[in-house]
C-alpha cells in the first residue's frame, strides 16, 4: 500500500497513540468476533443467545421487573430500526452491512473529481459537513491496514468472504456519536440499551450521507459500523481520544459515552495526529469498571500482550477483556450491558465547569487526588425514573 505523504511513520504514530504492537502481531478475524461466534461456535451459542437476538425482535417475552418490561424493550428495539433496516436489505446475499460487511453505497462516484489543493482545507470540510449531518466528534487518519479484518463474514454460512473493497483507499474518517447519559445511567436495563439502538441508528445514516457526499465529489468512500475493521485503533490514531481499561475510547467531550463509525476514502485529506492526554496514567489506577462487572470480564493488572480466547487479537499489549464472560452476561439478560461505561470516572457532562475542572485534575500528576473525588461516581439510576421525566414535566405544566 502507498502511504499518503501527510502520514506520520507508523511506529512514531503508534508510540504517539498508545498502541503496543508485538512481534507475535496477526490481523484480527471477524468470524471470530463474540457476537458472529454466537451464531456458529457451540462454545458460545446456546439458547440464552438465542433469546438475545430474538428479544431485538419482540420474539422473547421480556423480563419483568424496573429496566425490563415491555415498554423498555419496546423502546430499544425502536431505537435500533433504521440500523435494522441497513443491515437485513441484503440478507439473502449473506451480506449483513455495517456488522458483518461494508455497507454498500447507494451513490455512484462522480465521474469528474473535483481538485483538491489543500487537504488541511479539504479535512475541516469533512468535519464541517459531518457536524451538518449530524456527527458529535470526526477524526481522521491513515488507513493502516493492520486493523482491517481479514475478511468479512458471510452470514449464510458464517465462512469468510474476502472485503472487495476498492483499490487506492488511503484515509479512514472516524466519527463519533454522543449516547445520551440519562439512559446511559440505567445500564444495566434494556431500556438503556435504547441509547446504544439509537446510535447505531444515528450513525448508519451520517456515515452514509457523508459517503454520499465525498462521492459525489468524484472520490471513492465505504461507509462502515463495525465491519472491515476495528474502529477502536483508528479512532485513537485520529486523535479521538485514549483507550481505557474498560475497552472504550475515553475522549474529553463525553468520556466514554460514544458509539464511533468510520469511512475508507481515497479523498484528498490532512491526516490528525494522536493526543495522549493521560487517560492511560489514571487507569493504571483506577479499577473502577473492573470492580464493577458482575462477571468480571475485564482485567485488573496491567495491559498484557493477547486475551484468553480467540476473540482477543493477539500481538498488541492492552487491556483486554473475556469476551466470553461478558457476552455470556448480555445473553442472561437479554440487552447489552455497559455497566462500564456508566461507573467510569470519565462519563461526564463536561458542560459543567466542575466537570471541566475534575478532567484537568484527572489528566495531571494529581490524579489520585481525582480517583479519591470520584469515589461515589458513578451510581446506577432506577430505570422507572427516566420514564417518571415525563409525568413530572406533564406535573411542571399543570401547576
Amino acid at each position: 500500500m502507498n502511504w499518503p505523504k501527510n502520514t506520520a511513520p507508523r511506529q512514531d504514530s503508534d508510540t504517539a497513540a498508545g498502541i503496543e504492537v508485538t512481534d507475535n502481531f496477526e490481523r484480527f478475524t471477524q468470524r471470530n468476533d463474540i457476537f458472529t461466534r454466537a451464531f456458529w461456535d457451540p462454545k458460545v451459542k446456546s439458547k440464552q443467545t438465542a433469546t438475545f437476538f430474538a428479544s431485538y425482535r419482540m420474539e422473547a417475552a421480556p423480563r419483568r421487573g424496573d429496566g425490563f418490561t415491555q415498554r423498555d424493550f419496546a423502546l430499544r428495539n425502536a431505537a435500533w430500526l433504521i440500523s435494522d433496516v441497513i443491515s437485513n436489505r441484503r440478507g439473502g446475499d449473506g451480506i449483513r452491512e455495517g456488522f458483518q460487511a461494508a455497507i454498500q453505497s447507494d451513490t455512484p462516484v462522480a465521474p469528474e473529481p473535483i481538485e483538491i489543493e489543500d487537504p488541511a482545507r479539504m479535512s475541516a470540510e469533512v468535519k464541517r459537513i459531518s457536524k451538518f449531518f449530524g456527527a458529535d466528534l470526526c477524526g481522521i487518519t491513515d488507513l493502516d491496514d493492520r486493523w482491517l479484518y481479514t475478511s468479512r463474514v458471510d452470514t449464510r454460512d458464517f465462512s469468510e468472504a474476502p472485503h472487495d473493497l476498492p483499490e487506492g483507499l488511503n484515509s479512514v474518517i472516524v466519527l463519533g456519536h454522543e449516547m445520551e447519559a440519562d439512559l446511559v445511567a440505567t445500564y444495566p436495563s434494556a431500556l438503556a440499551g435504547a441509547a446504544t439502538g439509537r446510535e447505531y441508528s444515528h450513525e448508519a445514516s451520517v456515515v452514509m450521507q457523508l459517503a454520499a457526499y465525498i462521492r459525489n465529489l468524484g472520490y471513492e468512500a465505504v461507509p462502515s459500523m463495525n465491519d472491515t475493521g476495528l474502529v477502536i485503533p483508528y479512532a485513537v490514531k485520529a486523535g479521538l481520544g485514549e483507550y481505557a481499561r474498560n475497552q472504550m475510547v475515553i475522549t474529553p467531550e463525553f468520556g466514554p459515552r460514544l458509539r464511533f463509525s468510520k469511512i475508507f476514502t481515497n479523498l484528498p485529506l490532512a491526516h490528525d495526529a494522536p493526543k495522549p492526554l493521560g487517560v492511560r496514567a489514571f487507569c493504571d489506577i483506577c479499577t473502577k469498571c473492573a470492580d464493577a462487572c458482575p462477571v468480571k470480564a475485564l482485567p485488573l493488572g496491567p495491559p498484557l500482550e493477547g486475551g484468553g480466547n480467540i476473540s482477543a487479537i493477539k500481538g498488541v499489549r492492552k487491556w483486554t477483556s473475556d469476551a466470553e464472560k461478558c457476552f455470556s452476561f448480555w445473553a442472561k439478560m437479554a440487552s447489552d450491558c455497559a455497566i462500564c461505561m456508566r461507573v467510569c470516572p470519565f462519563n461526564r457532562n463536561y458542560d459543567k465547569i466542575q466537570n471541566r475542572l475534575w478532567l484537568r485534575l484527572a489528566l495531571s500528576p494529581f490524579r489520585k487526588l481525582a480517583l479519591r473525588l470520584a469515589k461515589d461516581h458513578g451510581g446506577r439510576v432506577k430505570p422507572g425514573a427516566w420514564w417518571a421525566q415525563d409525568k413530572k414535566q406533564q406535573a411542571g405544566k399543570a401547576s
